[in-house]
């Protein structure tokens, strides 16, 4: 797998000089390369294998302190991405410039490669496992190793690249019986090895709780969501902590700094370090650092980029990224992890008398305000610590913040779902609806 560095390249430095030259009062380039190699399989079988190489770079730069910014993919043309910065500066209002300093470190490559062969090695294996217990079941599955190069270079004299490799799998069972149709999916990412028979086992897991369809409670019952589902809860907390939302006034806990905001069993924290998003620094050229959201269940900081962090007052905590190649920085979350618990999964289900599993839902919660309805796509029904089956026609609506209030138990089984690493958990305050006499 070969990808030439991008340190190799005088592209940005050309693109500075010239910017410089042609009236610009200060410039950044940002330059990111990306390859993948996929490998497909469909109905149990593999289907394809394919190599796709991207190529992108940004050119932002100031004039007279307005901003100007243009991107080009592949081949660039220097002169004319230039002068279409230059161009576009004169339609924006002047801003304060914001640049990191001149700094040239140094960051290790992380991740490690991995051949073809193994990932389509690995495909067959967790497909294999999952057929031997339940032949009738067609698997669909992307495994990936993909490559991406970063670097960050602006007029003030930063220079900071950093090469990531990962491996990733999303994986699907469909299971049709009669009308009943059923498809339970998870995934993986990782820096090095992934895992098929965990995997594997994962799904399994799923589709024995579905053999039998059973009527769902109806009311207020605890909620478990497991660690692949709990990232809906989570996406309402990253919200509420970016700081241009307290800018705004629209974070519900703009006034709240040290203040009790969720249970006090909860730490919500991000860390440089950890997992396979961890990045050493932001796309602003600022080093990333660890930093303790939520200690205890109170609430310690928000997170910022530049722009944000100087009109807080508080600088920034190197969360300045951007949405696309084509988008200023803003503030973002590299990584966003829970401390867990203890207990496994199936611990925390004997803990339940009566209530409901959500797995997998279709829909998200409604924004900033907590406030949710969403159907559930798998989800299952518990009684005296015991699965009984899977439920259909289901709904759980509440609002997060308040659930996170209620909390009854947080696991130890922590999981990268996507860049949140978190683990199961129970909730109470939710309401649950859902259509009577499922299993007959």
């Amino acid at each position: 797998m070969v990808s030439k560095k991008l340190p190799e390249d005088t592209l940005a430095e050309h693109l500075l000089e010239l910017a410089i030259k042609s009236g610009a009062d200060a410039a950044e380039v940002y330059q990111s390369r990306s390859l993948s190699r996929p490998v497909f399989f469909e109905a149990n079988r593999l289907k394809q294998l394919e190599t796709s190489q991207s190529e992108g770079t940004a050119l932002r730069l100031w004039r007279d302190g307005r901003p100007g910014l243009t991107v080009a993919y592949g081949a660039v043309q220097a002169q004319s991405m230039v002068e279409r910065a230059l161009a576009l500066s004169q339609l924006n209002q002047p801003e304060t410039v914001e640049l990191a300093s001149s700094s040239k470190p140094s960051y290790p490559d992380l991740g490690e490669d991995v051949p073809v062969e193994v990932l389509v090695n690995w495909g067959k294996e967790a497909i294999a496992l999952i057929r031997d217990a339940y032949p009738d079941v067609l698997c669909t599955a992307d495994w990936e190793c993909d490559r991406e190069n970063t670097r960050l270079m602006n007029s003030q004299g930063l220079d900071c690249y950093y090469e990531d490799t990962t491996q990733s799998c999303y994986m699907s069972a469909e299971w049709v019986r009669g009308d009943d149709f059923l498809s339970v999916s998870d995934g993986q990412t990782e820096r090095g090895k992934l895992h098929p028979d965990k995997l594997a086992q994962q799904i399994l897991q799923r589709l024995s709780w579905a053999k039998e369809n059973v009527t769902p409670p109806n009311g207020r019952f605890p909620v478990l969501f497991t660690s692949k589902a709990a990232d809906m809860l989570w996406g309402t907390l990253q919200s509420a902590l970016n700081g241009k939302r307290v800018l705004e006034k629209a974070s519900p806990w703009a006034e709240r700094l040290g203040e009790q905001v969720i249970a006090p069993a909860l730490v919500v924290y991000q860390d440089p370090l950890s997992g396979p998003y961890s990045c050493p620094f932001d796309d602003e050229g600022t080093p990333t650092s660890p930093l303790v959201f939520i200690q205890n269940g109170v609430l310690q900081h928000f997170y910022s980029d530049r722009t944000t962090g100087r009109q807080l007052c508080t600088g920034t905590t190197g969360n300045g990224f951007r949405p696309g190649l084509g988008s200023y920085p803003t503030p973002g979350l590299y990584n966003f992890l829970i401390q867990p618990g203890s207990g496994t999964l199936q611990d925390l289900i004997q803990q339940m008398d009566d209530g409901l599993i959500v797995d997998q839902m279709l829909g998200g919660c409604g924004g900033i305000s907590g406030d949710f309805s969403i159907n559930v796509d798998l989800g299952y029904r518990v009684q005296n610590g015991n699965v009984l089956g899977r439920v259909k026609d289901t709904m759980v609506s509440g609002n997060v913040y308040t659930a996170l209030k209620q909390l009854v138990r947080l696991g130890g089984d922590v999981d990268w779902n996507g860049s949140c690493y978190t683990p199961s958990l129970i909730v109470e305050g939710l309401s649950i609806t859902g259509k009577q006499n499922q299993g007959e």
